[in-house]
């Protein structure tokens, strides 16, 4: 038998026009369902729906266009039992949300763009558990993930503090402390450099967390610091999706130390990636039926 505890896979859905990899693809709901049942397919265990971009250079959508983006879509999927998260930084969003269906608030700001946020998934945990995930982004305005932000001159420290911060804030509030999931971060406003070093930290922040009661989700999909590792025939940067076998690299690695869950776009090669580091774990996997042999073409 498979190991049955393993790494989560959270498969992202865009309802953007402009996301840096995918925006305008699946913004109609049939589309966008059609898009998230391929993903459980593929073995996606939850599906990330965000209707505003973080992307490069963008700037905030008109909050009751967010709302209308995801809550049919978060409604649609929760009604088929499939497991969904919101990723939003309004509070008002999150509610609506919550609502329809949703079991996680993913807030990339980490609670900061929207005071009211911490409250209004403290008052969801009042009726049933809504998770809440805390991102690591220092910005002064969150709109545009571009750009490095001063992170102290030690990012990872800048990561633990930070998230130390978010985190207490939020149990202040009345999360309930096993609720709460904390995301370093990866790919924004920091450096190629302050990126990789976020990645060779990943497996103490997760051992760390994990002892403080906290998970973990690592999302590094299609990342600018990962696309020069297969360049483009120019030799400059592969574009995003060139960056799926990199990310299905990291996804391994997050597994292996212990990640709560990873977040993707292309949602196949990473869920093989952590099935792998669940059976090298366990020293065990699938079996082959007796007598079985390859068949070759």
């Amino acid at each position: 038998m498979p190991p049955t505890v393993r790494t989560l896979v959270m498969g992202i859905l865009n309802l953007t026009t402009d996301s840096f990899s995918d925006g305008g693809s699946w913004t109609t709901t049939g589309r966008a369902l059609d898009h998230a049942r391929a993903m459980v397919a593929a073995g996606a265990d939850i599906i990330d729906i965000g209707g505003e971009s973080t992307r490069p250079g963008a700037t905030r959508v008109d909050p009751a266009t967010e709302r209308e983006r995801v809550t049919p879509v978060i409604a649609a999927l929760h009604a088929e039992g499939i497991t969904t998260s919101v990723d939003t930084m309004r509070a008002a969003t999150a509610a609506a949300a919550v609502e329809a269906g949703v079991d996680i608030v993913n807030d990339v700001s980490g609670g900061l763009a929207d005071p009211d946020m911490d409250r209004v998934v403290a008052e969801a945990n009042r009726d049933r558990p809504v998770d809440y995930c805390l991102m690591h982004w220092r910005a002064d305005r969150f709109e545009s993930a571009a750009g490095a932000a001063d992170h102290g001159g030690d990012v990872v420290a800048d990561v633990r503090d930070l998230l130390a911060a978010h985190a207490g804030r939020a149990e202040k509030a009345g999360v309930p402390r096993e609720r709460i999931i904390l995301d370093p971060g990866i790919g924004f406003a920091k450096s190629v450099d302050e990126n990789w070093a976020l990645l060779r930290a990943v497996p103490d922040l997760i051992s760390d967390w994990s002892a403080a009661g906290y998970r973990t989700l690592v999302g590094a999909s299609r990342k600018r610091f990962l696309t020069p590792l297969r360049p483009a025939a120019d030799g400059g940067p592969g574009e995003p999706a060139s960056a799926d076998d990199a990310t299905a690299a990291v996804s391994a690695l997050a597994a292996a130390a212990g990640a709560w869950a990873v977040r993707v776009h292309s949602v196949a090669p990473t869920r093989a990636a952590v099935d792998v580091a669940a059976c090298v774990a366990a020293g065990t996997g699938p079996a082959l039926p007796e007598g079985w042999r390859a068949r070759r073409g």
